[in-house]
């Protein structure tokens, strides 16, 4: 039996969580920037830290750690395993 994943926005990961980018939404600037990160579909994310009020957060993509705002991570729906 598939288990089917849950689907979320990256910004909705809680610390520990790991993911797999389905999709990265936005226009423009903002999609450019996210791809020259290196967040493209099907890259693993793993989210290592959280600032105290939730925004930024550190996360591990691709072997090294990326800082992101909660308003960028919002663009990137992940596919979250378990």
């Amino acid at each position: 039996m598939v288990e089917k994943k849950s689907m979320k926005p990256l910004s909705e990961f809680e610390i520990g969580e790991n993911g797999v980018i389905v999709k990265v939404a936005g226009e423009g600037a903002i999609r450019r920037r996210l791809f020259d990160m290196g967040l493209t579909p099907g890259t693993g994310v793993y989210l290592r830290k959280k600032a105290p009020f939730g925004d930024p957060f550190e996360i591990t993509i691709r072997g090294y750690e990326l800082t992101l705002r909660k308003a960028e991570a919002a663009y990137v729906e992940m596919a979250v395993e378990r």
